[in-house]
């Protein structure tokens, strides 16, 4: 069931509007809601790649194609994963789905039920009127068409990440940005110079982000066949002691603990790549500042924050283990010069797992 529930969508033209007094929307897609986690600022531009995990629970296998093709159309470095997961917080893969709004009267009573986003996607009829094309060149454009709904939605997706990647002092990464935009309108993101907060809305742009991020990496196939995880190449990401440990609690970062742990080193120490892999994301990333991400071969992957100067590395380039990557500083929100790391599962903020652990399943002595 779609988070936009609340939001009298314009995606990605101008401002979506909040509720006002006597319009309700409820949105009828099929399929149970699955929680969130993830998303809401940090984390660099996502990359494409990954074939998509198909059968129950997953992608259905006749639109695992639309969506791989509608990634790889994307020259901005859109993710199948994040395509198939905001079509499932959408519609759970419906292309029969319709939203509606209700108006009420005064009383509460229900006095008109009116068709509001349709399809496999949720295009509300304005946005479709702009953004739908042919998909299938069959001289329909239909929103009810998954042939013609999801490369709509791709290309849609792309020109957000595209437009996102020109607001780098935003509070989110690209595509976190973009699925605002996506579920919200962009002029919501600009408003709040970033993810538009959780008290938005009722949280459900916020939630549908943060859904959508953490989500993606359960529909993407590993790199990896399975097995055990191998050790050679994997090290610290930097010479020096521990610092704030992972999930402590505080207000100092907005999702109420800490997603990483800290190593409290000086400006211009080396930073190494923990393990070998393929640079997800490299550059200027709000509050994490200067970071660097990697994708490893079980699918998770390794961030560096808080670099000083750009990173060593690009998106794209295969990197060793210990190979230098950058150096340490205090970009971004930080009290003082550190390494922050993190082991995500997916590559936005959110998707975070104990990077301790993490590190000694690889054989690291830490």
């Amino acid at each position: 069931m779609s988070l936009k529930k609340g939001i009298a969508l314009a995606a990605g033209v101008g401002f979506g509007v909040p509720l006002v007094f006597g319009v309700g929307i409820v949105f009828a897609a099929s399929g149970d809601d699955d929680g969130g986690g993830g998303g809401g600022g940090g984390g660099g531009a996502v990359v494409a790649g990954g074939k998509l995990r198909v059968g129950k629970g997953f992608v259905p296998a006749k639109y695992a194609g639309l969506i791989e093709k509608a990634a790889a159309d994307c020259d901005q470095g859109l993710s199948p994963g994040i395509l198939a997961a905001q079509i499932q917080a959408e519609s759970n893969f419906d292309p029969t789905a319709t939203s509606y709004e209700y108006v009420r009267d005064k009383n509460g009573k229900i006095i008109k039920k009116i068709p509001l986003a349709k399809g496999i996607s949720q295009f509300i009829d304005g946005t479709w009127a702009s953004q739908g094309i042919d998909g299938n060149g069959d001289g329909v454009k239909d929103v009810r068409d998954p042939e013609d709904a999801i490369p709509s939605q791709g290309r849609m997706m792309c020109d957000l990440v595209k437009k996102a990647k020109k607001y780098g002092h935003y509070n989110g990464s690209p595509i976190e940005l973009a699925l605002s935009g996506y579920n919200a309108g962009w002029g919501w993101v600009d408003y709040y110079k970033g993810v538009p907060p959780e008290r938005f809305a009722e949280g459900q742009t916020y939630n549908y982000v943060r859904e959508i991020v953490k989500n993606a990496a359960n529909l993407t196939m590993p790199d990896s066949g399975g097995g055990k995880l191998s050790s050679e190449g994997w090290t610290l990401p930097v010479s020096g002691a521990l610092g704030t440990p992972y999930r402590q609690k505080g207000s100092a970062w907005s999702s109420g603990y800490h997603t990483g742990v800290d190593f409290p080193v000086p400006t211009g120490t080396p930073i190494k790549a923990a393990g070998p892999g393929v640079v997800h994301s490299a550059g200027w990333a709000g509050a994490y500042g200067n970071e660097v991400v990697i994708k490893h071969d079980d699918g998770k992957y390794s961030q560096y924050a808080h670099m000083a100067g750009t990173p060593l590395v690009k998106a794209g380039q295969k990197v060793e283990g210990g190979q230098q990557i950058g150096v340490s500083g205090e970009t971004g929100n930080t009290f003082g010069p550190h390494l922050h790391f993190e082991i995500r599962t997916g590559p936005g903020y959110g998707t975070d797992v104990s990077p301790i652990a993490y590190l000694r399943t690889r054989g690291v002595n830490v």
